[in-house]
């Protein structure tokens, strides 16, 4: 096994640990699943995360209070000089005192094991007690004020604190009422006894008040229910979203892996692929050409050529596969030299020129003149430029014609176009094409099928060149495919030549 490849044991070990973050996040989509079936208005999840906001949010505003009650204690010692109001605004400060120790108990809790109904009734009780004194304020009188300056006084207070406790307790359903039904009743009960408009009006305000912030409190409480179901959708969204993630990214590690198996196997098979085959091929041969005397049945002789035919048509089609296997197994090593695309192209003209002729296919060049060599691997550029013409001629019809074209590119690199005459390919099977083992309807059709691998090695090895496979073509208008090689490959630096100034190209023509 090559050095940087992973062994068995490695595999099993990601295996394992990736399994184990799976399990984690299940876990995590399991429980943003119960929290989601779970009615939004009486999720015991739900109703801990706002009884913990609300918490929060009496911490935070803890001084509150207390600046209200000194500004009411104060102005109210300067409007009345009664004793009371001192009185009042201790055990109010006391009561509040009581409510922040209640809630910060709360706070020190872990909020999964709260027993929500208990705390929240010690809350209401809380805001209960906070509500008689409150009363016991809206209860107070001043015989030594003049005129209705103490009753105009104590209804702005209650109001301002009605409104501000009913922002401070949204997040605790049935505070407000709790906080200011005993306030009502002292309205009631003083309104009952001096029987003064003003105090009637003071009862009526007030009473339309809470009513306006009772409903405001429980819609921008559900409005919070709301936020928070949002909120836990998304996550329990992003824990499956990380699930599938985690198993796409696992299923995709595998398939390369098992794919990076098998062309390892493959390339290390070469040897024992190739040693039968070509011992198959000898005798063949030798049977074929009666080297060791003549066959007395004609019919072994034409079977034998049969054979020989046979394993070199097997032959080529194990030197692609093992040759792309090479390729996908990181194996395939270039041995750079310089060479001229030129003679390379000629060279494999030279070899299909039979067949071409068999088919009475014309083949023209259109060569540029005095192109510098290029630095590569000469086999790899001999296979590539021969794969496409092998391609070219195998599907140009009877009498058709195929034109190679060889020069510069425009950024200053060297290409060889191969153009023909023949069928084409739908440009929805291009794609097809290109892949591995993929073949167009075409080639399907064809007596002379395949592997499907002749243009995904050639891609490949101008890949490994660092240079570009272009393919173009339309049906029943012929192909035209090109192998780019990047300027860098390019023995001497020979700028771009434009096609104004191009150099006439020699043309040779085979029949």
């Amino acid at each position: 096994m090559s050095k940087g490849v992973p062994t068995t044991a490695d595999k099993n070990i990601v295996d394992l640990s990736r399994s184990h973050r799976n399990k984690a996040v299940s876990k995590a989509v399991r429980t943003m699943r119960e929290r989601l079936q779970s009615s939004h208005s009486g999720s015991p999840a739900f109703d801990r995360e706002l009884l913990g906001m609300h918490v929060d949010s009496a911490l935070q505003g803890a001084a509150v209070v207390p600046f209200m009650v000194l500004l009411a204690g104060g102005l109210g010692a300067y409007v009345s000089l009664a004793p009371w109001i001192y009185s009042w605004a201790l055990l109010t400060l006391t009561v509040h005192s009581l409510n922040i120790l209640l809630a910060r108990h709360i706070s020190k809790r872990d909020r999964a094991t709260l027993a929500i109904k208990r705390w929240r009734r010690l809350l209401l009780l809380g805001q209960t007690g906070m509500g008689v004194c409150w009363a016991v304020f809206a209860l107070q009188g001043c015989d030594d004020c003049t005129g209705d300056t103490f009753v105009l006084f104590k209804g702005a207070v209650l109001l301002i604190v009605l409104s501000v406790t009913a922002m401070a307790n949204m997040l605790l359903r049935g505070a407000v009422v709790f906080g200011f039904l005993p306030t009502v009743a002292a309205l009631i009960y003083t309104t009952s006894t001096t029987r003064a408009p003003l105090e009637a009006g003071l009862l009526g305000m007030f009473t339309i008040a809470l009513v306006f912030f009772f409903f405001i409190t429980l819609r921008l409480y559900q409005n919070n229910l709301k936020l928070l179901s949002f909120q836990s959708e998304k996550d329990d969204l992003i824990a499956e979203l990380e699930v599938a993630k985690s198993l796409s990214d696992e299923a995709r590690r595998r398939a390369e892996e098992a794919n990076l198996a098998k062309s390892r196997f493959l390339a290390s098979m070469s040897h024992e692929l190739r040693t039968p085959l070509n011992a198959i091929l000898g005798f063949s041969e030798v049977m074929a050409t009666e080297v060791l005397g003549p066959l007395n049945n004609p019919l072994y002789k034409e079977y034998s050529d049969d054979i020989h035919r046979s394993g070199q048509h097997l032959l080529n089609l194990i030197n692609e596969i093992l040759d792309l296997s090479r390729i996908e197994a990181g194996k395939f090593e270039l041995h750079e030299e310089a060479v001229s695309l030129l003679d390379l192209a000629e060279d494999c003209i030279g070899m299909v020129q039979l067949r071409a002729k068999g088919k009475n296919i014309t083949i023209e060049e259109q060569f540029e003149e005095n192109l510098p060599d290029v630095w590569a691997d000469e086999k790899a550029i001999r296979q590539v430029i021969l794969n496409l013409l092998s391609n070219a001629v195998k599907f140009t019809p009877q009498g058709g014609e195929i034109l190679v074209k060889a020069g510069w590119t425009a950024g200053g690199g060297q290409y060889v176009s191969i153009r023909d005459n023949g069928p084409g390919i739908p440009e929805n099977e291009i794609p097809i094409v290109l892949s591995a083992f993929g073949q167009g309807s075409v080639a399907i059709k064809s007596a002379e099928q395949g592997t499907g691998l002749g243009l995904p090695i050639v891609q490949a090895i101008l890949a490994k060149h660092g240079g570009e496979f272009k393919l173009k073509s339309k049906l029943r208008e012929g192909t035209e495919v090109i192998a780019i090689l990047p300027a860098r490959r390019v023995l001497q630096s020979i700028p771009a030549v434009s096609e104004t100034q191009a150099v006439q190209p020699r043309r040779r023509q085979f029949a």
